[in-house]
């Protein structure tokens, strides 16, 4: 008896956690194939790779937009440069601002600067 795949599929819904577990065991069984190898993409090709998640963030300044005098006072709070040192990283952009910070602390730095006007990106 032929079961087309859209009944298939409706049945699987169906099916707990734990039936779908011993569905796919019994498969790999019968088949002599693990999941993990079948599981590739679509193309046949080999599964990609997977990326580990960046967790270290550089701020980097890429225009001080209108307001750069309030973007120079911006980047001195957050750094604790002087003046001289903050507005030549405003003349310069694109420039880091902080390197190696956390995700929470690059998005709050970044919320500060737009806030100013200045473009902003995190790498």
């Amino acid at each position: 008896m032929a079961i087309n795949t859209a009944d298939f599929i409706e049945q699987l819904k169906s099916m707990t956690i734990l039936e779908v577990n011993e569905l796919v065991q019994a498969l790999q069984t019968e088949f002599g194939v693990s999941a993990v190898v079948a599981a590739g993409p679509a193309t046949g090709g080999p599964a990609a790779p997977v990326e580990d998640e960046k967790t270290e963030f550089d701020v980097v300044l890429v225009s001080p937009g209108d307001k750069k005098i309030q973007v120079i006072k911006v980047i001195r709070d957050v750094t604790g440069l002087g003046l001289k040192e903050a507005k030549e990283i405003a003349d310069t952009a694109p420039k880091a601002v902080k390197t190696g910070v956390s995700k929470d602390e690059a998005d709050k730095l970044k919320a500060q600067f737009e806030a100013e006007g200045a473009t902003i990106e995190l790498k």
